[in-house]
């Protein structure tokens, strides 16, 4: 079936001349006025609406077409409608792109561009309609609260369901914000210990003072405030899950009594003198390099090794792959359900700024970034600006075309690198250009090499 596309403006010539024109792509429907367009959206519910805001009875005004705007939202918050309007309304059209509309023309129409942005709609149209199915289909397919559908999410998904089902201590390794908790809650409740405690300590948030008390409990009077005997950590977590988060923290002093629990699985409490077994499973975590630590003496490798009988390494949001929009509806329907504001969509640049930021806080800064742009956006659509993101289309009004072009082709050649680990072969292929060109490419746009590492680096 061709997509449905309502067309709605009083002059019968238009009308006509613009179905012509597209009912070869579009199924067109068409109407004269407020009531007859918003008889046929509530029948047809066309995923694109073309909308003169010039509407009888009040032609010369843009009231009768802000109001059809504002009560097809309300029926559809992901309807896509394009409003039209002179060059001297154009005050207007700006004041309906506000108020939620998803972009503006003016006339005179020229047909062939028209049919582009047609395209362009519809294909953004599509994409929000299918996350909403994946959506409903993703809800009870969550992975124990992790979401994605990259290819390096799914490889964590995997190595989670092997690793849970045994006790072998697991390591997770990843940057600031990229979810590393929910990874070890993920592996507790695969896991037979399910039904007993998961316990998490944050190593770096307790004074040194404090954390050997904190991880293996203490006994009535040991240390000056202990008035009374202590389970730690460990001890509670027994028949669980111990979840050491930043473990590049430990000093090292401790590190040596967590190597014998972890070897022996019996602790000590301080002040104590008898030796306590306990079964509790660790899994640690850290953004830190512990190769880099070891090599500077700041934590032993016998421990790492202990540690790191399975590695699970979280990637950053901008590696994985179709994941940064996914992660962002979700986001977005969390907070517009909590805060009532359920007519809230992502405006067009916003999605364009979503997927242009690199993310130096991972996923942990795209949910902020939401909560507040749910709770400042202004109209139905948020911006770029209630997510506190840069506009790339506002950026690139201040190019020249020599510049705007090679911004448009370091940005290509940056994602096709970040996309392959910064290989070239892969990444010179996925754009179907040859090895030599994409080596010229870098070399003019002043791109770093980064085979190994997939990071590139900009030109100052």
């Amino acid at each position: 079936m061709k997509p449905r596309l309502l067309i709605v403006d009083d002059d019968e010539g238009i009308r006509t001349q613009m179905k012509w024109g597209l009912n070869r792509e579009y199924e067109v429907l068409l109407a004269e006025d407020r009531g007859a367009a918003i008889e046929c959206f509530k029948g047809q519910r066309p995923w694109v609406t073309l909308l003169d805001l010039g509407l009888p009875p009040h032609s010369g005004t843009p009231e009768e077409g802000l109001a059809a705007l504002s009560e097809m939202l309300a029926l559809d918050s992901f309807a896509k409608v394009i409003v039209i309007s002179g060059q001297a309304e154009k005050n207007n059209a700006l004041q309906a792109v506000g108020a939620g509309a998803y972009d503006f023309l003016t006339k005179p129409i020229e047909l062939e561009e028209l049919k582009v942005i047609l395209r362009r709609t519809f294909h953004v149209a599509g994409l929000e309609r299918d996350y909403r199915e994946l959506q409903a289909q993703t809800q009870a397919d969550t992975f124990e609260g992790l979401l994605g559908t990259s290819v390096r999410m799914q490889q964590v998904f995997s190595l989670i369901r092997k690793v849970a089902t045994t006790d072998a201590p697991v390591l997770i390794l990843g940057e600031s914000g990229t979810g590393k908790e929910l990874a070890a809650l993920a592996i507790h409740r695969r896991s037979t210990r399910k039904e007993d405690p998961f316990v998490a300590i944050n190593c770096s948030a307790i004074p040194e003072t404090l954390l050997e008390s904190e991880l293996f409990g203490h006994e009535k009077g040991s240390f000056t405030g202990a008035h009374v005997q202590r389970k730690g950590r460990i001890e509670s977590a027994s028949g669980g899950t111990l979840f050491l988060d930043e473990i590049g923290e430990i000093p090292l002093q401790i590190q040596v009594k967590l190597l014998r629990f972890l070897q022996e699985q019996r602790i000590e409490r301080v002040g104590g003198r008898e030796e306590i077994q306990v079964d509790t499973r660790v899994v640690a975590a850290t953004n830190v390099d512990l190769q880099t630590a070891i090599a500077d003496g700041k934590f032993r490798e016998d421990l790492y090794f202990r540690l790191a009988v399975v590695i699970v390494s979280l990637p950053p949001l901008r590696q994985r792959e179709g994941d940064i929009r996914l992660l962002a509806q979700e986001f977005l329907h969390r907070n517009t359900a909590s805060n009532g504001r359920k007519e809230l969509a992502f405006g067009t640049d916003a999605v364009r700024a979503l997927i242009a930021h690199s993310w130096p806080g991972n996923v942990r800064e795209l949910e902020n970034r939401v909560k507040r742009a749910v709770i400042m956006a202004e109209g139905v659509r948020l911006t770029a600006a209630d997510l506190e993101l840069e506009n790339p289309a506002a950026l690139s009004l201040s190019l020249n075309l020599k510049e705007a072009r090679e911004a448009a082709e370091r940005d290509v050649i940056n994602r096709a690198l970040r996309k392959h680990s910064g290989k070239i072969a892969p990444a010179a292929a996925d754009l179907g250009i040859s090895r030599p060109t994409f080596y010229e490419l870098m070399e003019k746009l002043g791109i770093a090499r980064a085979e190994r590492e997939g990071r590139t680096v900009e030109p100052e």
